[in-house]
């Protein structure tokens, strides 16, 4: 087998006996790497490091991983002006956030003969927090429904650190407690 050394150097060539016997003189683990090879390759390490430090990378890994959160909001064609606003206040909050939005428009009995009036509240609602999220598919009818999905332009992650940024900014900016002794209030007072 092919040995590799404790600090990437090569050893060479050896017999497995020999790589066992030098494994415990160094007291290190012989780990085979590449099994298929020919011949194969073998390295001494501490394994239990190995696996620690091989943890450690997934768990930080899996910290600075971003969960993609699809929200959804549902409107009517003949959604009132005041109804409109609500439900574009809840989309902007989303795409602020960094969430992707799911807007869907419900058609019932005779409102499905008329899907132009969804695709174009699906548009004004586009165009309306066009400089918070883009449209990341296009409008298209589903059954009953007509579903458009907006993507925001800033990432979860940006924000995530933009909030944190903000929250350090404001506990550095408030002022110490300036304590004012009881005498001095008295003597000022006439």
């Amino acid at each position: 087998m092919r040995l590799v050394g404790p600090n990437g150097e090569q050893v060479g060539i050896v017999r497995v006996e020999d790589a066992l016997r030098l494994a415990a003189e160094a007291d290190l683990d012989l780990v085979e790497v590449a099994p298929m090879a020919r011949p194969p390759v073998a390295k001494l390490m501490d394994y239990g490091k190995f696996k620690y430090e091989a943890a450690m990378k997934a768990r930080e890994a899996r910290k600075n991983q971003v969960n993609t959160v699809i929200k959804e909001i549902k409107l009517r064609p003949k959604i009132d002006d005041h109804d409109y606003g609500t439900k574009k206040g809840h989309v902007v909050r989303f795409l602020k956030a960094g969430d992707k939005v799911k807007v869907t428009i419900m058609f019932r009995g005779r409102e499905q003969s008329r899907p132009e009036l969804g695709f174009r509240l699906l548009q004004r609602l586009a165009e309306d927090v066009i400089e918070l999220g883009h449209v990341e598919s296009a409008p298209k009818q589903d059954g009953r429904n007509m579903v458009m999905v907006l993507g925001p332009t800033a990432k979860k992650a940006q924000v995530r650190q933009a909030k944190r940024r903000d929250a350090e900014r404001a506990h550095d900016e408030q002022p110490a407690d300036v304590s004012v002794d009881e005498t001095t209030l008295a003597t000022d007072t006439p």
